[in-house]
């Protein structure tokens, strides 16, 4: 048996897609909701043993939404990584810039949406050079190495795919 926190479908505190007004809403959401899941893995780290970040799919009478859950497997909950990481958690992010990222989707105006990358790994690319370590090897802000040591163990081919750009670049 498992149960599953809701944690919603972006960041308190952010614009979202709002079904039924939202044009192309199915997609907004789905796009929001997966980079909510990079975000939470960016502050937070990836789920331990006996946890999943997962999409829930919500019904309402005007249609079908999706927010990010956190499905907690048994007794799971009972060991401390698991009771650590719901914790930390369960209470989401208030702003998509906790974790290191812009939004993905602007609302400008109330007017049509406006999404700057629409696939998942170039915006955890995005986040990832973002908060890269300089020349140094040290960070800007010392948030910055949680947050991209955690978002390079979520996403290695991301972090893989970075890594190779800035090379490129600085050559």
């Amino acid at each position: 048996m498992s149960d599953i926190i809701d944690l919603g479908g972006a960041p308190a505190n952010e614009d979202c897609a709002q079904l039924g007004h939202s044009p192309d809403f199915e997609r907004l959401n789905r796009l929001e909701v997966a980079v909510y899941r990079a975000a939470i893995i960016a502050r937070f780290g990836p789920p331990p043993e006996g946890c999943a970040l997962v999409s829930i799919t919500n019904r309402h009478d005007f249609g079908i939404y999706r927010t990010l859950g956190l499905k907690v497997d048994g007794m799971a909950a009972r060991r401390e990584p698991a009771a650590a990481y719901i914790a930390a958690v369960e209470d989401g992010l208030g702003s998509w810039i906790e974790a290191g990222f812009v939004p993905p989707v602007r609302y400008d105006d109330g007017s049509v949406p406006v999404i700057e990358r629409d696939r998942i790994d170039d915006i955890v690319i995005g986040a990832l050079i973002a908060t890269r370590p300089g020349a140094s090897g040290r960070f800007a802000i010392p948030d910055f190495e949680i947050l991209h040591r955690n978002l390079a163990a979520g996403y290695p081919r991301s972090a893989e795919a970075a890594n190779q750009l800035l090379q490129e670049i600085n050559t």
